[in-house]
């Protein structure tokens, strides 16, 4: 699965997702971005599922039709030692996730 990580979260985390290609946000050239734009570049360059810590963005954008998988993250902060407890249960979500589903990890 090709997954996004939201420029929120440590770039660290990525290599914890073994199994799946995961590329940053920076990495994509893609830093700043509004959300929605930031969606439609991730559905357009064929990535599977986005990862992010935002607790609104489900809220804020229609991701019913988006073609992308969205898992968020929550934790008590988006540094890496409180995102690593999570992991099990994101790789978990991540090899089932579906297009146009919001999932939430955590909290």
């Amino acid at each position: 699965m090709r997954v996004l990580l939201d420029e929120s979260l440590p770039r660290q985390l990525a290599r914890e997702l073994v199994g799946h290609t995961v590329r940053t946000v920076p990495q994509e050239g893609w830093a700043g971005l509004q959300n929605g734009a930031l969606l439609r570049s991730a559905v357009d360059a064929k990535f599977d599922a986005f990862v992010t810590a935002d607790q609104n963005l489900q809220y804020q954008q229609n991701l019913s039709g988006s073609g992308l998988g969205v898992v968020v993250l929550a934790a008590r902060t988006n540094r890496l030692p409180d995102l690593l407890p999570l992991v099990p249960e994101l790789l978990s979500v991540l090899g089932r996730i579906q297009a146009g589903e919001v999932i939430r990890v955590g909290g």
